[in-house]
């Protein structure tokens, strides 16, 4: 016969772990697609909460004495969670800032379509870019090792220690910003330097040919050449993708540093 007892401290405890991992799955690339059920969300918290809970062996004591005490401890784990999610999630905004900057170039830029995971307005290539980093999540199983090193971060940070250190966590944001723009650039370089060349073509066939008008000329050529450097790019997409999952690891490592 099976005794298994359930008290109010393991009840607490319980809880303690479904919020760090449920507020990871309201802001993590993947998981916080607007098209996935909030039933599905809360289903796939629960009974990961449910695993670490048998999994986890050294449990610390949970040092409160009110209930105004174990919201602190409540509060504690939701942040490390948003903290943790947060970091990888905007490394994938990568690709929004670099579909912004092709558009801009190639003239479309007053073309806005609504991204499925932040439900806002960003531009066609921003879109076409995040739904193709979405396919490489699933298809390298990135979203397995965010899971992974979620679990892990309780051998890190035990429940209800962690200790945000707001000098680490902006060292990591300002050196991730540098990675940003970098990865970005990187990104719609091929766009940007065949966009730049038809520029200097067009000035040069300006003032060759006066009389010829490049303005109505140039924005369709800028759009033609725009798509099919996109179409002949496209094969860099995985190694762009690969990029941007090094530094999901990167801060996600740096994120749960700062919290330890």
């Amino acid at each position: 016969m099976i005794n298994y007892s359930f008290n109010s401290s393991d009840l607490e405890y319980f809880l303690l772990i479904m919020m760090r991992i449920s507020t990871f799955v309201a802001v993590a690339p993947l998981f916080n697609q607007k098209g996935i059920p909030n039933q599905v969300k809360i289903g796939f918290s629960f009974f990961m909460a449910a695993l670490l809970y048998g999994v986890i062996q050294d449990r610390p004591v949970l040092e409160y004495s009110t209930v105004w005490g174990y919201a602190v401890l409540v509060i504690k784990e939701a942040l490390a969670g948003l903290l943790i999610g947060f970091a990888a999630n905007m490394c994938t905004t990568v690709v929004t800032f670099a579909g912004q900057i092709i558009d801009m170039e190639t003239g479309l830029s007053m073309v806005n379509l609504m991204d499925p995971t932040t439900n806002t307005s960003v531009s066609v290539s921003g879109v076409l870019y995040q739904y193709v980093i979405t396919l490489m999540l699933l298809v390298s199983g990135m979203y397995q090792y965010m899971v992974v090193a979620l679990a892990q971060t309780y051998e890190l940070i035990p429940v209800g220690g962690a200790v945000f250190d707001s000098n680490k966590l902006l060292e990591s944001i300002v050196m991730f910003l540098n990675d940003y723009v970098s990865i970005g650039f990187r990104i719609c370089l091929p766009v940007f330097a065949v966009m730049l060349l038809l520029n200097a073509v067009l000035g040069i066939m300006t003032k060759v040919a006066p009389q010829l008008n490049m303005f109505s000329v140039g924005m369709q050529l800028k759009v033609l050449t725009g798509l099919v450097t996109l179409f002949i790019t496209v094969g860099m997409l995985p190694t762009a993708s690969d990029m941007i999952f090094g530094e999901v690891k990167k801060m996600m490592a740096t994120f749960v540093n700062a919290m330890m």
